[in-house]
């Protein structure tokens, strides 16, 4: 029944394998002997992927609910169970580039929070998965799920001191490689389109799909980087990156503290330090 109800939302025996931590045929098999035991179709598979029956399309509400309840109920065992792990999904780059360098001083504060980190491509449902909290770079709510915003995202171009000496101005651009993550493939356009510029064509740039390796190409000199403030910061502040311009772009997306409805205590504490952080780095930079 779990494995029907993901693939169903899903629409996906590979996706839904992905979230259950099984294979695509395991979800597959289990699918067909629910099929077998009721006696008819759920799906209808074919090249381009899976359909629902109306026999399908007609049950998905009701395991949904009863799959959310059970996941509810999970959540209020773990409120009161006592331990000190909080268990964190945070985006690769998030993980890497702002969550890991806080870490110091998060143990200086609360010595007693023992943090785990997993890296996802995308917000978990916490009435699916067992987080405590999630770091994500966002612009929606996840299901499920209450929203503490950290700071807006912030874009700009990047690069090394010597680099930025040849950059007057954005139109300079033109004759550099340009460096982006996949995840956000329209920075560029976004950042060019808000400066009143027309950029050079992308196509001629480079791609990573880790920031963290645009981010080191960036710091080796290979190009000019569009830098996400919050992914950026210490490199500028170390030298090794500067902002060659003053103009700096809204993104439209936000870092977002992502928790359960009733976090448990020591996910809360945590959520009030990194919201005490916020408010303390924007005060500094106000000042």
């Amino acid at each position: 029944m779990r494995a029907f109800e993901a693939a169903a939302r899903h629409e996906s025996f590979a996706k839904a394998a992905d979230e259950l931590g099984v294979t695509p045929a395991a979800v597959s098999h289990q699918v067909k002997s629910l099929e077998a035991w009721l006696g008819s179709s759920l799906f209808v598979r074919h090249a381009q992927g899976l359909h629902l029956t109306e026999a399908g399309r007609a049950a998905v509400p009701v395991f949904s609910t009863a799959f959310d309840a059970l996941g509810l109920a999970v959540q209020e065992l773990r409120i009161w169970a006592p331990k000190s792990q909080v268990s964190i999904a945070a985006l690769p780059s998030i993980a890497q580039l702002w969550l890991a360098p806080r870490l110091p001083l998060l143990r200086a504060a609360l010595p007693a929070l023992r943090p785990s980190i997993h890296a996802l491509e995308e917000p978990p449902d916490f009435r699916r998965e067992p987080f405590d909290l999630a770091i994500f770079l966002t612009s929606h709510r996840a299901s499920g799920s209450r929203s503490f915003k950290l700071c807006d995202d912030v874009i700009f171009p990047v690069c090394t001191p010597a680099l930025a000496e040849q950059l007057k101005t954005p139109t300079d651009l033109a004759s550099q490689l340009l460096l982006w993550d996949t995840t956000w493939t329209g920075d560029w356009n976004l950042w060019f389109d808000s400066v009143g510029v027309k950029g050079p064509s992308i196509d001629a740039g480079s791609e990573f799909s880790l920031y963290s390796l645009a981010l080191q190409a960036a710091t080796d000199g290979a190009g000019v980087l569009m830098g996400h403030e919050v992914l950026v910061s210490r490199a500028l502040a170390s030298g090794a990156l500067v902002a060659p311009f003053s103009q700096r772009v809204l993104s439209g997306l936000s870092l977002e503290v992502l928790a359960p409805d009733r976090p448990p205590a020591q996910a809360a504490q945590m959520i009030e330090w990194l919201l005490s952080q916020a408010e303390l780095n924007s005060v500094e930079t106000k000042v």
